[in-house]
């Protein structure tokens, strides 16, 4: 399966997914780790991951897929969200324990 086929087919399969570099048990950047521990306490437990360092061909095309240059990437139902920044923000203001909510089966 070509590479933005398999992008495609990771964001519109979950509700809920994140590009990380890393694993959530297993963060591999501070940006990654940062955007894990938001969305869980968020009540994102059910999110998908995908580790760009263990898919270089996703990790290469991501960023022409979401026009978002850096990771982690927060995609909810199909839209990117953005990075590690944008999730504390929403985080902050309660927006993304609503997303979740809505996006995620509790």
């Amino acid at each position: 399966m070509p590479v933005m086929d398999q992008i495609r087919t990771a964001v519109e399969s979950h509700p809920v997914v994140l590009f990380m570099k890393g694993t959530p048990q297993y963060p591999m950047c501070q940006f990654s780790s940062r955007a894990v521990q938001i969305l869980l306490a968020a009540g994102g437990a059910a999110m998908h991951t995908v580790n760009v360092l263990e898919e270089p061909e996703i990790r290469a095309n991501l960023p022409r897929y979401s026009n978002w240059p850096t990771f982690p990437q927060l995609f909810i139902h199909g839209e990117l969200i953005g990075g590690s920044d944008i999730t504390a923000e929403l985080a902050e203001s309660g927006e993304l324990a609503r997303m979740l909510g809505e996006a995620l089966p509790q």
